[in-house]
């Protein structure tokens, strides 16, 4: 009987374990098992992580592979690759949260498999794009808190945690300013700030220990 298996990866800075499952279900899934790994996916490969490798041995012809997005399965371009060529390769389905994507390795259509291809690379690169875009930020949060914290800590972000990843995640996909602002409750001048300095917009939640 095949199965729903849902991958969280939760970090200091990530959303908790219970969000990642509520919106898996509010996006339709039923999830019948949960994994997750509390570590960091900049420095971890999905390998390398208590429950990442459980998915390897648990993982059936058949079932499928839930994850919020394709950065949860891998540190950078050649381990999320990999991994989603590996599942397929098992049978396996992996599908997304965000942007409801789905990876089936059963296509034989030539064009399908091609398009397939070209989109999980898109997706792989811009997940280790986001990933060096945010160790970049924690690094210069570290930095500026080595000074006087009061100083450096600069205007309190108007956005959370949650609200700046969904703008990233909106962008990476061509949403608009106007479109994401209404999404995200956040004005469409916030919205801007964060699409012309991502790094900067991070290191100011990381500086406020956002």
């Amino acid at each position: 009987m095949s199965r729903t298996i849902l991958y969280a990866r939760v970090s200091t800075t990530d959303q908790t374990l219970d969000h990642q499952r509520t919106q898996a279900e509010q996006a339709g899934f039923k999830i019948d098992e949960v994994l997750a790994d509390y570590a960091s996916g900049v420095n971890t490969s999905l390998a390398e992580r208590p429950d990442g490798m459980r998915l390897y041995d648990k993982l059936r012809r058949g079932d499928t592979l839930v994850v919020r997005w394709v950065d949860r399965l891998g540190r950078n371009y050649e381990d999320v690759t990999d991994a989603i060529r590996h599942f397929m390769r098992q049978g396996v389905v992996i599908k997304t949260v965000i942007n409801a994507m789905t990876f089936d390795g059963a296509t034989k259509d030539p064009i399908e498999r091609a398009v397939r291809d070209a989109l999980i690379a898109f997706m792989a690169a811009t997940a280790q794009a986001q990933a060096e875009a945010t160790k970049a930020a924690q690094k210069a949060g570290i930095e500026a808190k080595k000074g006087d914290p009061v100083k450096y800590r600069g205007k309190k972000p108007s956005y959370d945690r949650e609200q700046y990843q969904q703008v990233v995640d909106m962008l990476l996909f061509g949403k608009g300013a106007s479109e994401i602002s209404k999404v995200t409750g956040l004005s469409r001048q916030t919205v801007l700030r964060i699409k012309m300095d991502r790094a900067g917009a991070d290191a100011a939640l990381e500086r406020w220990g956002m």
